[in-house]
């Protein structure tokens, strides 16, 4: 089995942030296999589906970012799974907005959540990066992250969540 999990906020608020890219990437690898977010489990909203013969979890945790790594802890735990059948897809402010990149793994760099799971987990699963690029001069971090992302710009992040889903699909 493998578990993906999405990171992001839970609340309409934060639904079309930047801050939410992992869980748009997790909603819509979990479109591509058919499969419904229905069941809550280890404190994260789940989809069960299947993959070429593999089992996947899909997995959006319910409480705020900085502490993804609880949920992520917890599921690898209840499913009695090593860290390396882990791949976290989430947001980075390090990456050309619309651009992914994948990692086999290495440190959270300036990503809060990421931070948290790697502190729980250690460094040793992959991760789906997908950039939303830095804040425009003047603005700070935290209000970029977690504003709404501007009209002209989400078909662009819509391809990179996509191209983040189907790097997943290969993956698994």
């Amino acid at each position: 089995m493998k578990i993906v999990l999405g990171l992001g906020n839970p609340g309409v608020g934060y639904a079309h942030t930047y801050h939410n890219m992992g869980f748009l990437a997790a909603e819509c690898l979990a479109e591509m296999l058919s499969a419904q977010f229905s069941k809550k489990r280890a404190g994260a909203l789940c989809a069960h589906a299947e993959y070429n013969g593999k089992a996947v979890l899909i997995a959006k945790p319910q409480n705020f970012m900085n502490r993804s790594g609880e949920a992520a802890q917890k599921l690898l735990n209840f499913y009695k799974l090593p860290s390396s059948d882990l791949i976290v897809l989430y947001d980075d402010i390090d990456i050309e907005k619309g651009k992914i990149r994948f990692r086999m793994s290495g440190s959270a760099g300036t990503h809060n959540g990421m931070r948290d799971i790697v502190w729980r987990l250690g460094e040793d699963f992959k991760r789906v990066r997908i950039g939303v690029g830095r804040p425009p001069e003047g603005r700070d971090l935290a209000s970029y992250v977690l504003g709404v992302v501007p009209k002209a710009e989400r078909g662009l992040l819509a391809e990179a969540v996509k191209s983040a889903a189907e790097k997943v699909l290969e993956l698994i």
